[in-house]
């Protein structure tokens, strides 16, 4: 009855409303997975790295590798940056050249102005994008290294 602990557990706390289906558990392994988060107020000008996932809701200007995470970048989120990591969705705007290592997935709120090299791309129903795509990276770098390879024509001719 006067388990202060037990108390503890069964009491919300003030100003936060839980998530329907979501427990206490569920919500810490959820933000486990997740990773970091750049807050909407938040602008960072500079390089990103790391090796765990992020969500962007700020703005970033600069670089942004997270070669072995997940990028994902909100509806708020105003991206000046180059992004590489394994696979980047973006629910906002990006401005930059974007590389997944397994796929890019712009859905129906997403603005890209960029070029995209990934082995899987999802343009959505509304999305916005300019830029090229290239779903076979490594078929343009094996072209570009025969293209050096060849010798060129020689002009004039034999005696």
């Amino acid at each position: 009855m006067f388990d202060k602990k037990k108390d503890a557990e069964t009491t919300a706390t003030p100003g936060v409303q839980p998530t329907p289906g979501i427990n206490s558990s569920n919500a810490r392994s959820a933000s486990a997975t997740t990773g970091a988060m750049i807050g909407a107020s938040i602008r960072i000008q500079g390089d990103i790295s790391g090796a765990e996932n992020l969500l962007i809701h700020g703005k970033v200007e600069g670089k942004i590798s997270l070669q072995k995470n997940d990028v994902t970048v909100g509806q708020a989120g105003q991206i000046n940056a180059d992004i590489s990591a394994k696979t980047i969705r973006i629910d906002g705007e990006v401005n930059g050249d974007i590389n997944g290592a397994e796929k890019v997935v712009i859905t129906s709120t997403g603005r890209v102005r960029g070029n995209i090299v990934a082995p899987r791309m999802t343009l959505e129903d509304g999305a916005k994008f300019k830029g090229s795509i290239d779903m076979d990276p490594d078929e343009s770098a094996k072209s570009a290294s025969e293209k050096t390879q060849k010798p060129s024509p020689v002009a004039g001719g034999h005696s």
